[in-house]
């Protein structure tokens, strides 16, 4: 077993959690509950954990915008990052220091004694310590991968949201949507709400929500929308919210997400009351990279960390839905165990020319496996050296009314940002 490091580098620390558990995922329970036990941490504040296949990070963010703007201390604890490691750490909504960071997992390191833990289980006990010391009011989790047996799923939560079910990460969570749903509805507990905003909820994560004793409130059912082309109106169980401005984020699907972080809020709102005026500025107001994010300039330029097909598809509504001058160019690269011909077939009628790059890493799609997922597209495709130079490449083609799109998963995009930042 690797020793600690003795500096006070994060990157030194991130190195070191690197090489700590034998594998990088690795789902269970027992050893974060038992280093969770030695460091005392049993939250007081507010738990709001979201799982889903897609759309949790929005939602997450949302939900911590309108809690800000209502005047709470917020903890949010999101995964993966794009550029830093701060990232996945805001209290208050700034980014956790290096030095916040490179403390707690000291503590963690002290309390963990001969317990192997995996990257994210070292992380999420590291952002609970944190969000103890901060005196937060409440906490907003994404659980990082399917639900029952994620580290996140250590803490007890006030409220669980369910964004989406869909296939993704097949190896770990099955191969059907039933067995995927019931892993999500792992974080779901008796007596307390569990919103669901999929549409089409598996039977799987109803059942097990009712032999639970959850309370469980459905899109459509329980809560739900109604766009408009400048506004929106939520309707749940309390009544409903009019004239509700368009969330910041950009896609078709976020009204989805923006529900059901209203559900959630009502939910708790004896607790934690949110007031109109907060959750207006907390729509307006929120940020998350790569979700739609579309950057100012020409041509068009586009992030978006889709990476799977249910996310691919709601990516190619949204390119539908813009101005129709000028062609799509997609800067595409994905992890070799993802579904890339599902991805790709989701985007095929959007897209007209490809450049593709390989990923670096043990996970990453080399350009035989692109070209392969690519086979059957009938418009250009260009193999590029890297994801910097792919962007540059689609920049140099673009004509100022054509539109890059840069997505395939989170190394992608950070790839993409970290040529823009260069240039």
């Amino acid at each position: 077993m690797p020793a600690a490091p003795d500096s006070s580098g994060l990157h030194d620390w991130l190195s070191y959690l690197e090489r700590l558990h034998p594998s990088s995922i690795d789902l269970g329970l027992d050893r974060v509950a038992s280093v969770r036990d030695r460091l005392e941490l049993a939250p007081k504040f507010a738990v709001i954990t979201v799982g889903g296949t897609n759309g949790k990070g929005s939602t997450c963010a949302m939900l911590e915008s309108c809690l800000r703007r209502a005047g709470y201390r917020t903890g949010c604890y999101m995964s993966p990052h794009l550029l830093r490691y701060n990232e996945r750490v805001r209290i208050g909504g700034v980014e956790a220091s290096d030095g916040a960071l490179v403390e707690a997992f000291r503590r963690v390191e002290l309390a963990r004694a001969n317990t192997s833990l995996t990257y994210f289980e070292f992380g999420t006990l590291a952002a609970a310590l944190l969000f103890v010391d901060a005196r937060i009011d409440v906490a907003v989790l994404e659980v990082g991968l399917g639900g029952r047996l994620d580290a996140v799923n250590a803490f007890e939560p006030d409220c669980t949201v369910v964004v989406s079910v869909a296939l993704d990460h097949l190896d770990y969570l099955g191969s059907t949507r039933e067995s995927i749903g019931f892993e999500k509805a792992g974080i779901f507990r008796a007596h307390r709400p569990a919103i669901i905003a999929e549409a089409d909820p598996p039977v799987s994560l109803l059942q097990h929500g009712r032999d639970i004793g959850a309370d469980l409130r459905l899109i459509d059912r329980d809560f739900g929308y109604v766009a408009g082309e400048v506004q929106w109106r939520f309707w749940d169980w309390r009544g409903q919210r009019d004239a509700l401005p368009l969330p910041a984020l950009r896609g078709t699907y976020q009204l989805a997400n923006a529900s059901a972080g209203l559900a959630a809020l009502d939910a708790l709102r004896d607790r934690l009351p949110v007031d109109n005026g907060a959750i207006r500025r907390g729509l307006v107001e929120v940020e998350l990279a790569a979700r739609f994010q579309v950057l100012p300039g020409r041509p068009v330029l586009i992030l978006d960390v889709a990476h799977n097909p249910h996310a691919a598809a709601g990516l190619a509504e949204s390119l539908a839905r813009l101005d129709r001058r000028g062609n799509v160019l997609a800067v595409f690269a994905m992890l070799r165990d993802k579904d890339i011909e599902g991805v790709v077939a989701a985007l095929a009628a959007q897209v007209q020319q490809w450049f593709i790059a390989p990923l670096p890493g043990p996970r990453g799609a080399n350009l035989e496996r692109m070209q392969g997922a690519l086979r059957s597209v009938s418009v250009p495709l260009v193999c590029c050296a890297d994801i910097g130079n792919a962007l540059q490449r689609a920049r140099e083609s673009a004509g100022p009314d054509d539109k890059i799109v840069v997505f395939g998963s989170f190394q992608t995009v950070a790839a993409a940002l970290r040529a823009l930042n260069r240039d």
